[in-house]
C-alpha cells in the first residue's frame, strides 16, 4: 500500500469519525428536546388534573389536549416572592413552568431570594389556585400539585407523583383513592394555618377537616407528604394571605 492510499485512509477514516459524531450529536439533542417536551407535558396535566381540568379528547393526540385545555383554562402563571408580590418579568408563564424543573433548588435558596410558582385555572366561573409542591419520600422525591379555591382556605383537589416509591404501599400516593381524599380538607384550623395531617390507620381523619389517611403499609412515604404539604404551603402564606385580604 502506497502512501497516497494511506493518506486517503486516514482522511475517510477522519471524516467518517465526523459525520457519527455529528450525528450522534443531533440525535441526543433530538431526544433531549423531545424528552424535555414530553416532561413539561406531563407537568401540565398534573396541574389541570390537581384542578380537576383535564379531559380526555376522544381522537385527538393526549398532548395537543394538554395544551388546548392548560391554555384555555390556566389564566395566569408566574413566581412570587417570600413577602408574597407577583415577581415581575418578561415572560412570567415560562419562568413559572422553567422553576418547576428544579423545585428542590428553588426551595432551597435563602428565604430573600426565593421565588416560587404559581398557577390560577378557571373555568365557569370557578378559579382555583394552584401551588407545586416538592419532598423526600423513603426511596427518592416525591411532588405534587395542591389546588385551592378561591377563599384560599380550601383544598379542592390534589396530585402526587414519586421517583421511586413501593409498587402497592408508598407509590399509592400518586392513586385517586389517596389523592381524592385531600378534596374539601383546610390547611387552616381556627384561622391558624396547620396544613394538613396524614394520619396513620384506616378512617383515623374522620370528621377531622385537616387531615386524611395514610397509605396502608406506607407510614413513612405518608409523612412525607404530610411534611411536604406543610413545609410547602407555609413558604406561600403571605401569598394567600395578601388575595385573602383582597377578597375580604
Amino acid at each position: 500500500m502506497n502512501k497516497q492510499s494511506n493518506t486517503y485512509i486516514i482522511v475517510y477514516s477522519i471524516v467518517l469519525v465526523v459525520v457519527v459524531a455529528v450525528a450522534l450529536a443531533f440525535t441526543a439533542m433530538k431526544l433531549q428536546s423531545i424528552q424535555q417536551r414530553n416532561i413539561e407535558i406531563e407537568k401540565k396535566t398534573d396541574i389541570l388534573n390537581s384542578a380537576g381540568l383535564f379531559k380526555e379528547e376522544p381522537g385527538m393526540d393526549k398532548n395537543k389536549a394538554v395544551e388546548s385545555q392548560y391554555n384555555t383554562y390556566i389564566k395566569q402563571s408566574f413566581l412570587v416572592d417570600a413577602q408574597g408580590n407577583e415577581v415581575q418579568s418578561a415572560n412570567p408563564s415560562a419562568d413559572a413552568l422553567k422553576v418547576l424543573n428544579n423545585m428542590k433548588a428553588a426551595l432551597a435558596v435563602p428565604e430573600a431570594e426565593r421565588e416560587l410558582p404559581v398557577f390560577i385555572s378557571e373555568k365557569d366561573g370557578k378559579k382555583n389556585y394552584i401551588f407545586p409542591v416538592y419532598g423526600t419520600g423513603l426511596w427518592g422525591p416525591i411532588w405534587g400539585y395542591i389546588a385551592m379555591n378561591s377563599d384560599l382556605t380550601t383544598i379542592s383537589g390534589a396530585v402526587f407523583a414519586h421517583k421511586s416509591e413501593t409498587p402497592g404501599l408508598g407509590a399509592e400516593i400518586a392513586t385517586p383513592a389517596f389523592e381524592h381524599q385531600f378534596i374539601g380538607k383546610s390547611i387552616f384550623k381556627n384561622g391558624e394555618y396547620v396544613g394538613i395531617s396524614v394520619l396513620k390507620g384506616v378512617g383515623a381523619s374522620q370528621g377531622n377537616d385537616n387531615a386524611v389517611d395514610a397509605i396502608s403499609g406506607g407510614t413513612i412515604t405518608s409523612r412525607a407528604v404530610q411534611a411536604m404539604i406543610i413545609d410547602n404551603l407555609k413558604f406561600y402564606l403571605p401569598y394567600i394571605s395578601k388575595q385573602q385580604a383582597d377578597v375580604q
